[in-house]
C-alpha cells in the first residue's frame, strides 16, 4: 500500500505490527469523530496494554510490538484506531529506517495489508496507519506522518495529558541518638553527566498569550483546546544597510506535501497561490520603513489537504550575507485583528545568503503548529531553498 491509500479489511480482529531495524514502541489511540480522545484511557501502550477493543502485544522472540483491533467490541462512538510508532533509543531519528507496518488476520495469522512510508528524516515518532469505520465498514489507511517530538508529541495533539516526569526524591537522613552529632549525608552514586535538555514534553498553545520562540521550539495555533485562527499572517523584517549597497531581502513561502515534495511557492515572481489562499504582500528592496518589510498571508481553511508543510524563508537577493544585516525576524500575526502572537529574532547569524526561518506543518489531527528554524543555506532566491527545506520537515 502507499502513503495515502485505504483498503477495506476482511477480518473482524487484526492486528498491526510495525517493525524496524532499531527498538519501537507501538502505541494505539481510540479517537472520537472529533478527533481526540475522551480520555487518557483511550492511549493503549505498554504501560496501558489495555483499552475497549484495543490491545497492546509487547514485543517478544519472533513477534514485534503490534496493536490489536477487535472491531467488533471498539465502542460506537469511535471513529478510528490511531497506530503509532516511536524509537525506544533515546535521541535516534527515524532517518534511515524506514519501518514497515504489516496488518495481518489477527485469528489466523495471514497478511492482509503492508505500509513502509517514504523516506524519512529528523522525526522520532510516527503515526504509521489508521483502522477506521467508514458506514458499517471497516478500513486501514496508510498514513506515515511523522512528529519530532516523540510519542508525546503525538499524544497530546490527539488530546492525551503528558507531564514532565517528577524529580526522584532525596533519600532520608537517618536520625541521630540524643547528645550525639548528626550522622554525615550518607554519599549517592556519582551524578551522571549532564546530558542535552530535551525538548518539553508540554504542549506549548496560544492561551497564554504571545509566545516568544527560540531555534527549534514550537507552539501550536490552537487556544483553549480548540483551532484558533483562520487566518494568520507572517511579517519579516530587517534593518536596511547603514552605507554602501540597500539590502534587498525576499520572503517567500514553500508548500510541501506529506511525500516533503515542493507544491508551489509564494515569493516576489508569484505573488498568489491556491486562489489566494497563500498571497505575497510584495516585493521591497531595501528593508526601509516600519513594521514588516514583507509579509505572507495564510487561510489556513483553504490551504489545500494535499498541503502538509509550509516554510518560510528570506533570500539576500542583493548577494549580502545574513552576519552584515541587522535585526531580521519573523513573527506570526492574526490577521483578522493584527495581534502579534508569535516572534522569532534572528539572534545568531551565519555567512550565507538564505535563511529558513520557521515552518507551519499541518498534524495528522489538523492542527498546524509553527516551529522556529533559524537554519542557513547559500541561495539567493527560494528556488535554491527547496531541497534543503524539504529536509526540515
Amino acid at each position: 500500500m502507499t502513503q495515502g491509500g485505504n483498503a477495506p479489511i476482511n477480518a473482524a480482529r487484526v492486528t498491526v505490527e510495525v517493525t524496524a531495524p532499531k527498538a519501537l514502541d507501538v502505541s494505539g489511540l481510540l479517537l472520537t469523530e472529533a478527533g481526540k480522545v475522551r480520555s487518557d484511557a483511550d492511549f493503549v501502550f505498554f504501560n496501558a496494554p489495555n483499552g475497549p477493543g484495543v490491545t497492546h502485544r509487547p514485543a517478544a522472540a519472533g513477534s514485534p510490538d503490534a496493536i490489536t483491533v477487535d472491531t467488533a467490541a471498539v465502542p460506537a462512538g469511535i471513529d478510528r484506531i490511531v497506530v503509532t510508532a516511536s524509537l525506544d533509543e533515546a535521541g535516534a531519528t527515524f532517518a534511515g529506517t524506514e519501518p514497515t507496518a504489516t496488518v495481518r488476520d489477527a485469528g489466523t495469522g495471514e497478511v492482509l495489508i503492508t505500509f513502509t512510508p517514504p523516506r524519512l528524516t529528523r522525526e522520532t515518532a510516527l503515526v504509521v496507519v489508521e483502522v477506521y469505520r467508514r458506514g458499517g465498514t471497516w478500513k486501514v489507511r496508510a498514513v506515515g506522518q511523522g512528529y519530532d517530538n516523540g510519542l508525546a508529541g503525538i499524544a497530546t495533539d490527539f488530546g492525551v495529558r503528558v507531564e514532565e516526569p517528577a524529580a526522584a526524591p532525596a533519600p532520608p537522613v537517618p536520625a541521630s541518638p540524643p547528645g550525639m552529632p548528626a550522622p554525615p549525608v550518607p554519599a549517592g552514586p556519582p551524578a551522571p553527566a549532564a546530558a542535552p535538555a530535551a525538548p518539553s514534553m508540554t504542549k506549548v498553545t496560544l492561551d497564554k498569550g504571545r509566545v516568544n520562540l527560540v531555534k527549534g521550539g514550537s507552539v501550536s495555533l490552537e487556544k483553549g483546546g480548540k483551532p484558533f485562527l483562520s487566518a494568520v499572517r507572517m511579517g519579516l523584517g530587517w534593518e536596511p544597510a547603514g552605507r554602501g549597497r540597500n539590502v534587498d531581502l525576499d520572503a517567500s513561502c514553500i508548500a510541501f506535501d506529506a511525500q516533503r515534495k515542493r507544491i508551489e511557492t509564494a515569493w516576489f515572481m508569484k505573488l498568489s497561490i491556491f486562489n489566494g489562499a497563500i498571497a505575497h504582500s510584495g516585493d521591497n528592496l531595501t528593508g526601509a520603513g516600519a513594521g514588516d518589510d514583507e509579509s505572507i498571508t495564510v487561510h489556513l481553511e483553504g490551504v489545500p489537504p494535499e498541503v502538509c508543510g509550509l516554510v518560510f524563508v528570506v533570500n539576500s537577493f542583493s548577494g549580502q550575507k545574513f552576519t552584515d544585516i541587522k535585526n531580521a525576524y519573523c513573527r506570526l500575526v492574526d490577521a483578522g485583528s493584527g495581534e502579534e502572537l508569535v516572534r522569532f529574532d534572528l539572534t545568531h547569524a551565519e555567512p550565507r545568503t538564505g535563511a529558513a526561518m520557521c515552518k507551519l506543518v499541518r498534524q495528522y489531527s489538523g492542527e498546524w503548529v509553527m516551529t522556529a528554524l533559524g537554519e542557513y543555506v547559500d541561495a539567493k532566491t527560494a528556488r535554491g531553498m527547496v531541497d534543503a527545506a524539504a529536509g526540515m520537515l
